[in-house]
């Protein structure tokens, strides 16, 4: 295939830096959970993004942005990526420096480019109407000057996501104008949300054209925009690390959806709904995956379950394992950790995390 691409192009970005605290002892700071097979399918989170996104543009058009430590792993689980489009970030900065990076890199070479930026790690049950979704977004900021982002429609009271509120009217078909972003709210609140049928979850997906975007930076992120800009002849040259790691200390560490978001005026949501969940937390992995008559969600060979109801098991296929009177935990087995903790307590995994980082270092991480 021709390397030689029109202008206003369609690009894919996949954000992969993560560490996915959360899902510990699975996910680890030198294998993140990613790259790991989180379900029990035969691919990885990555390779499933990569695999959904393969059917909107072609591979040539994909490109990953991680840390540079896992640059090896992406190039390996993705071989069909080119290595130029494979970007190593020096340091952690969260989603608004990492997007810039990619914006400006695009910039350089299609200065018209559309472009969707999104997670590496969510998983999708629906691919055939969450293609649908991308192509009416790219149809829309192709030709409305616009910062567009899929809105999950909720099946549930969820405190764990962001929730967008849109406008009645519709912009065009299926697409409507933002109103407010708001943070993980409380139950109460999210039950309101639910119950006034215009709040969405913020999927973290995003679409638009790179240079609308880079207005945005420009308006919203001046500082970040100047880091950037000021080196912009450096991008797709052999200069560019040199630039980046020179760019990166200046930015401030913050979220797209905090930096650009949540003060632009031209911010638009698509409603969909094609079984997406963000996998941010053993109880999400709990919610996706198939259960037995107990309500157990088990990834391994070799499982006994004795007494045991609505609990999520991940252990070793060539272990035996076996459980009994546990109701509702979680139980992941690596060669060096076992946590078993109670479910409802899963957002003490940071907790336990950094304890053991203050006790013993990065050995267990």
């Amino acid at each position: 295939m021709s390397t030689a691409k029109k202008k206003g192009s369609k690009y894919v970005a996949i954000m992969a830096g993560g560490i996915g605290s959360r899902f510990w002892p699975m996910s680890r700071t030198k294998f993140p959970k990613q790259f790991l097979d989180i379900l029990g399918t035969g691919r990885t989170l990555i390779q499933q993004t990569f695999d959904r996104y393969s059917k909107v543009v072609d591979a040539e058009n994909i490109f990953v942005i991680t840390s540079e430590e896992y640059i090896p792993i992406v190039k390996e689980q993705l071989p069909a990526i080119p290595h130029e489009n494979i970007i190593g970030e020096p340091f952690r900065k969260n989603t608004a420096p990492c997007i810039a990076y990619i914006s400006f890199k695009l910039s350089q070479k299609d200065p018209e480019a559309c472009m969707v930026v999104a997670p590496s790690d969510n998983l999708v049950m629906d691919n055939v109407e969450f293609v649908k979704m991308v192509d009416k977004g790219f149809d829309f900021v192709c030709h409305i000057n616009s910062l567009v982002t899929l809105g999950m429609k909720p099946t549930y009271p969820n405190t764990g996501y962001g929730y967008i509120q849109h406008d009645s009217l519709e912009a065009a078909s299926g697409v409507f104008k933002v109103k407010t972003f708001t943070e993980k709210p409380n139950l109460e609140l999210a039950k309101t949300f639910i119950e006034s049928g215009d709040f969405l979850w913020n999927a973290g997906i995003f679409i638009w054209k790179v240079k609308n975007v880079l207005a945005a930076f420009e308006k919203f992120l001046p500082e970040m925009y100047e880091a950037f800009s000021a080196d912009k002849d450096k991008f797709n040259t052999s200069e560019e690390k040199a630039a980046i790691e020179q760019i990166y200390p200046q930015c401030a560490s913050i979220s797209i959806d905090f930096g650009i978001m949540e003060k632009a005026d031209n911010v638009y949501v698509i409603p969909a709904s094609f079984g997406w969940s963000d996998l941010g937390t053993w109880n999400s992995a709990w919610d996706s995956m198939e259960k037995d008559n107990q309500g157990n969600a088990v990834a391994g060979k070799h499982v006994l379950l004795m007494d045991t109801n609505r609990s999520v098991v991940h252990v070793p296929d060539k272990k035996m394992v076996v459980l009994q009177g546990l109701d509702d935990f979680i139980v992941s087995d690596t060669p060096d950790v076992l946590l078993v903790c109670k479910k409802e307590k899963e957002q003490d995994i940071k907790e336990f995390v950094a304890e053991i980082k203050r006790n013993k270092g990065d050995k267990f991480l």
